[in-house]
């Protein structure tokens, strides 16, 4: 399996020589503390059946593996970019595993762990980022929109559908709850503003999900807002969640709330898993510019999935055997996902003219033809 890069440790300078940013964690919604005990909350309840916890475990240590698969098929060439999403995996399990069959889900660029738990393809994440399509599918039928690159602008795009569930009286015990993944640096942009703005006013059946991992690329939280996202909610009219984003058991059990909410017809939430974000931004990123050992040393000790495997131990739910067989199930989903990406196929040239217009105009027509026929001269040149 691809083994993961760690950054390398920073110089100790009188500028990077401090505290980790999380020394003063703030109150959150948490169900398993980061050594791995279970706790209550008032508010939010859970109770699995054994194999749904298991099942919790299982997409844990496969997300991880296949994400660091991304890492090292870029390290070898095999990708342009990959934005890992290690140290995320709980909050995107937890979440991913609340929604039901018939919610929408609108991704940002790291939600490669949301993907997989919805039991869809995860090849289009690796196509997209190996530049040989736009990375799109079926997304009607999969009710999981393409990967959105530019910052917050899914938010959006959610807004403008979750209104439209609700203006279509699509609600009730059995409606659809739509969910918009983004990061704490969407909620600096003008569109994530506008996106609880029109959700809000229009009562749309729209959870926010931010994964805070407090860096909006080399920018910590300090530098984005003053106040964290989900107290700003309540500007907007909506109910602010901030939950151990480390923590798999406590995003399911907000999440399914938020959604169950929404899908009541009870209106838009934000959700803050708060978080960290292990590797850099993403492949091109140097991270040991922004931060030292000692911040990454303290996340590690709250790992999401040390911390579930722990409680799974002492609970007795699982052992070594099961640990084992998912270790191995998720060496196969590795062997199986590089064999196809390093197995792409090439697009043809004259995709980027027809995946545009409906009704191609008369100047891209002509570029079109002249673009097939010079590849149709290289491929002869090659032939001969």
């Amino acid at each position: 399996m691809g083994s993961v890069d760690r950054p390398r440790p920073a110089k100790k300078t009188a500028k990077n020589r401090r505290k980790p940013a999380s020394t003063n964690e703030p109150e959150f919604v948490q169900l398993l503390t980061p050594e791995g005990k279970r706790v209550d909350h008032p508010g939010y309840e859970l109770s699995l059946t054994d194999e749904e916890y298991r099942g919790l475990y299982r997409d844990l240590v496969v997300i991880r593996e296949l994400d660091a698969q991304g890492t090292a098929l870029q390290r070898q060439g095999q990708l342009g970019l990959w934005p890992s999403l290690l140290g995320q995996e709980a909050a995107q399990a937890g979440s991913g595993r609340a929604l039901r069959e018939k919610d929408t889900v609108f991704p940002s660029y790291r939600e490669l762990g949301v993907q997989w738990v919805r039991g869809l393809d995860i090849i289009s994440a690796f196509s997209l980022f190996r530049g040989v399509d736009l990375g799109g599918r079926d997304t009607e039928a999969d009710r999981f929109g393409i990967y959105s690159i530019v910052i917050a602008s899914q938010t959006l795009h959610a807004a403008g559908y979750a209104m439209g569930v609700a203006k279509d009286g699509s609600v009730g015990e059995d409606g659809e709850a739509v969910v918009v993944y983004h990061g704490d640096g969407a909620t600096a942009e003008g569109d994530f503003n506008e996106a609880l703005i029109w959700a809000g006013v229009f009562n749309a059946p729209l959870v926010f999900f931010c994964q805070n991992n407090q860096y909006a690329i080399s920018e910590t939280n300090a530098r984005q807002f003053r106040v964290p996202p989900h107290q700003r909610a309540e500007g907007f009219g909506l109910p602010g969640i901030r939950v151990d984003g480390n923590d798999v058991l406590a995003c399911y059990a907000v999440t399914r709330s938020a959604a169950d909410r929404a899908r009541a017809g009870e209106g838009p939430s934000l959700i803050e898993a708060y978080t960290y974000r292990m590797q850099p931004h993403t492949t091109s990123d140097d991270a040991t510019r922004y931060r030292d050992e000692a911040e990454l040393d303290y996340w590690r000790a709250r790992d999401p999935i040390v911390r579930y495997r722990s409680w799974l131990t002492e609970s007795g739910l699982a052992d070594e055997e099961f640990f084992a067989s998912v270790d191995a199930e998720a060496e196969r989903h590795v062997l199986d996902l590089r064999d196809r990406v390093m197995n792409l196929p090439e697009p043809e040239i004259a995709d980027m003219f027809d995946s545009v217009y409906a009704d191609l105009p008369a100047e891209l027509r002509a570029e079109r033809a002249e673009a097939v026929a010079f590849q149709a001269s290289l491929d002869e040149g090659s032939e001969a």
